[in-house]
């Protein structure tokens, strides 16, 4: 802090030098009579001194949700989304993938939460102009190969999926040779490779979308039910680690999670028949969740989409919670070509 700044006694400010006080912060965490014993200085120009220093932090005006609502263009990371791709999904999720924050997209296994993970990395490649951030990502997996092939087919197919961007645009980008993909065993390989690997492509600008697969996997196996407080603690250190890259280069954090069966009363009473609703809930507990921006809860149906969608099984994609959006449904397939969001389907 440069003391001069302030409107004050010189005699006050040399005082405030030979106390060493170098910082806004440490002096405002001092009370008057530590102020008086470190500086020497009578009561009233301690208070001359904290009501300065106090006036001078009120010249850094705050920000209000209103100006940040109105004034888009001065707040991008508050209103520009990753798109999924898909303009019925984007619908859903008001305009796509918070850029910055944690998202989840949990669900039980032939849900589609890899296809969709593996849009993403797709779609984060487009300019802005088309929903994407012009950047690669980096594709940390945990427990399964990565799906080469399947990337590969909806790499092939993105001119049928994306008919909004141009034949010139799309033949711009090398889609393949910008998701990167890195294979961790255990937290500490993943912890080495955020903090390493996943900040270097960050700082070189290589990539702007992170995702994990699963982030529940290597949780599971190295933690038992009795070691749930270290857990916690181990989750929340990842979790710092990724709002932090998260916040400092404006990129979308989507960690896949599996689930766990959960049985919930009905109406409050559990029946002595077994008259139970069993559900599914995304693994981790409170510890992780407490770590989210927003969860999307992904599942499989029974039913068939009409043929006029190529008789895709149907799947559904929810909103769990989120800041910015109402809890909301929507119906998906996955075909060839991708994901895609269906409308007017009950």
């Amino acid at each position: 802090m440069d003391w001069e700044q302030l409107d004050l006694n010189p005699r006050i400010i040399e005082a405030v030098r030979r106390a060493n006080l170098k910082s806004v912060q440490k002096l405002l965490s001092l009370s008057g009579p530590e102020l008086q014993k470190l500086t020497k200085l009578s009561v009233a120009d301690v208070h001359r001194l904290q009501k300065s220093v106090s006036a001078s932090l009120k010249n850094n005006a705050m920000t209000t949700a209103l100006q940040m609502s109105c004034e888009k263009s001065l707040f991008p990371s508050q209103h520009v989304k990753l798109s999924l791709g898909c303009r019925v999904l984007d619908k859903l999720l008001r305009g796509g993938i918070p850029l910055v924050g944690i998202t989840e997209l949990a669900g039980e296994s032939a849900a589609g939460k890899t296809q969709i993970a593996l849009q993403l990395c797709l779609s984060v490649q487009f300019p802005i102009e088309y929903g994407g951030l012009g950047a690669g990502a980096v594709y940390i997996c945990t427990e399964d190969a990565f799906p080469s092939k399947r990337l590969h087919q909806l790499i092939y197919c993105q001119h049928k999926l994306r008919t909004d961007v141009p034949a010139d645009v799309m033949k711009k980008i090398r889609f393949g040779d910008n998701i990167f993909i890195e294979h961790t065993a255990d937290i500490d390989m993943l912890t080495e490779c955020i903090t390493k690997k996943v900040l270097l492509l960050l700082l070189r600008g290589s990539i702007r979308l992170i995702v994990i697969d699963s982030i529940a996997a290597l949780f599971r196996s190295e933690f038992a039910a009795k070691d749930s407080v270290l857990k916690a603690k181990h989750l929340q250190t990842l979790g710092a680690k990724l709002h932090s890259l998260s916040s400092q280069f404006n990129t979308p954090v989507l960690c896949i999670n599996q689930v766990t069966d959960a049985v919930r009363e009905v109406h409050g009473i559990q029946s002595n028949l077994g008259m139970v609703d069993k559900r599914v809930s995304p693994a981790l507990g409170i510890s992780w969740s407490n770590q989210l921006l927003m969860r999307l809860m992904v599942e499989r149906t029974q039913q068939i989409a009409p043929q006029s969608c190529d008789g895709s099984v149907l799947r559904t994609m929810e909103v769990i919670f989120a800041p910015h959006i109402p809890p909301a449904t929507c119906y998906y397939m996955v075909n060839a070509e991708g994901v895609r969001g269906l409308e007017g389907i009950e």
